[in-house]
C-alpha cells in the first residue's frame, strides 16, 4: 500500500498538476515546455497509458502538492519494460524530503509492476534533479549537448538509470498500477 499522502491519479487532478508544472515551463528550463500546459492536455495522456504506467500524487490534506510519473521511453516493442520517470513539486513544497518519497514509491509500484529499468531524463544544469536521482540509485548514463533551447541559451540533457529487476530478469507482462497498489505488492524500495 501506498503512504496515506500518496495516492495515484485521479482524473480530478489535473488542475492542480497543470499549475504545478506550469511554474516549471514559465521559470525554468527543467521542463522544456515554452507554452502552458493545460490539465486536458495532461489528463490526455494519463489517460492514453493509465493501464500500464503509474502517475503518483503527493497529499496534503485534499490539495495535491505534487506528482511522479513514468511514461513511454520508447515506442517499439523490445523498450516496453523500460519507462522514463519524471518528478514536479509545488515549489513551496522542494527542499523538504517530500520528493524522495514521492519518486521512491513510484519506483516500487515500477518494480512491483514488473518493469526492468527506470530512465530519469534531466535538463541540464539541475543539482537538486540529479542529487535525487543519484541518491536513489540512479546512474549517469549519458549526455546530449545542446538538446533544447530555453531562455535564450543551449541547455544538456542527461540521462540516468536505475535497474528495478536483476540483470537476468526474463520480463513478463507488466502488471497495471491499480493492481499492486490494491494488492499491497509495492514493498519498500531499496536505496
Amino acid at each position: 500500500m501506498l503512504p496515506q499522502d500518496l495516492r495515484l491519479a485521479r482524473a480530478d487532478d489535473f488542475t492542480a498538476l497543470a499549475a504545478i508544472t506550469n511554474h516549471y515551463i514559465r521559470t525554468t528550463a527543467i521542463h522544456f515546455g515554452i507554452d502552458d500546459v493545460t490539465a486536458d492536455e495532461l489528463r490526455t495522456t494519463w489517460l492514453q497509458h493509465q493501464d500500464v504506467y503509474p502517475w503518483l500524487c503527493a497529499t496534503e490534506g485534499s490539495e495535491v502538492v505534487g506528482y511522479a510519473k513514468a511514461g513511454v521511453w520508447r515506442s517499439r516493442p523490445a523498450y516496453r519494460w523500460i519507462t522514463e520517470t519524471g518528478i514536479y513539486l509545488r515549489n513551496d513544497r522542494c527542499g523538504r524530503g517530500l520528493g524522495t518519497r514521492l519518486y521512491r514509491a513510484l519506483l516500487g509500484v515500477l518494480r512491483a509492476q514488473g518493469f526492468h529499468a527506470a530512465i530519469g531524463g534531466i535538463a541540464l544544469p539541475n543539482a537538486a534533479s540529479v542529487a535525487l536521482h543519484e541518491r536513489l540509485g540512479f546512474v549517469a548514463s549519458g549526455r546530449i549537448p545542446r538538446a533544447g533551447r530555453k531562455f535564450d541559451r543551449w541547455h544538456d540533457v542527461g540521462f540516468w538509470f536505475l535497474g528495478l529487476q536483476p540483470s537476468e530478469h526474463v520480463p513478463t507482462d507488466v502488471q497495471t498500477p491499480e493492481r499492486v497498489v490494491a494488492m499491497g505488492c509495492i514493498g519498500q524500495f531499496k536505496v
